[in-house]
């Protein structure tokens, strides 16, 4: 298929065989695994992904690729979603679900946040990302990729970096390279806030001005006694806290509420 890449979906499309095999490789993809792949495209993963599973589910939001994959995959086993990726609806492929995609590194950020929403319906996910993201995704406290994106997604997932992939794997190249990266739900959480929703404000607040310390971008939620009873440095700023530093943070604002 002859496809214009469309700048408004953030379309790269992967063409090094290579790496697409260490990436099903990474995915290992079962027969009887109910698979989803985000952005499907012209078909880098989507074929080799059908060759290993019994039914393959996409979700694809522009209309010319759906249409070219009605004919291209008219006698698979695999179920097309046209839809936007920020509004599918996963519970309704069931549970245990295994999600993958290259994903639009213009939206990949909102696509994690929605997909948190749906964890409990998902097994696991392995995704191509811009490798900032990923850097993102994966780094430690007093770090300088370390910030809320690093917070909010290690407290529901495991992760790992797995594969550099540079910016030739595509067509169109993209001015950045990517990276394939595991996300696995916690099955319990190391740590539970009380309130997620204050979990959550805390976090974005903490961050919010990530040069400052936390006794100035936390002010609206705690004081000087409430440091000490924390035992927390006031001097510290946002990326030098842990997740279950933020968590005991927000469980100590619910205790005295």
């Amino acid at each position: 298929m002859k496809h214009v890449a469309k700048r408004r979906f953030g379309q790269n499309f992967l063409t090094d065989q290579s790496i697409i095999n260490r990436l099903i490789d990474a995915i290992h993809p079962l027969p009887d695994q109910t698979i989803v792949e985000i952005g499907p495209g012209l078909g880098a993963l989507t074929k080799p992904l059908l060759k290993k599973t019994h039914h393959l589910h996409v979700v694809e939001i522009d209309r010319d690729i759906i249409s070219w994959m009605q004919k291209e995959y008219a006698n698979a086993a695999i179920t097309i979603h046209n839809v936007d990726a920020l509004k599918f609806d996963f519970s309704q492929l069931g549970n245990e679900l295994r999600v993958t995609g290259n994903l639009p590194y213009n939206i990949s950020t909102p696509i994690l946040f929605h997909l948190l929403d749906n964890l409990e319906y998902i097994k696991d996910m392995h995704f191509m990302l811009q490798k900032e993201v990923v850097e993102r995704m994966v780094a430690q406290p007093s770090t300088p990729a370390y910030g809320r994106l690093s917070v909010m997604l290690q407290y529901h997932l495991a992760m790992k970096y797995l594969i550099t992939v540079p910016p030739e794997a595509f067509a169109p190249a993209p001015k950045v390279e990517s990276a394939f990266v595991r996300c696995i739900p916690h099955t319990v959480k190391p740590d539970i806030a009380d309130d997620y929703t204050l979990f959550s404000k805390i976090v974005l607040a903490a961050f919010g001005q990530r040069r400052k310390t936390i006794r100035n971008t936390l002010k609206d939620f705690l004081n000087d006694e409430d440091f000490a009873q924390l035992q927390l440095d006031a001097q510290l700023r946002a990326e030098n806290l842990s997740v279950k530093n933020f968590v005991h943070i927000s469980n100590y604002i619910c205790s005295r509420t």
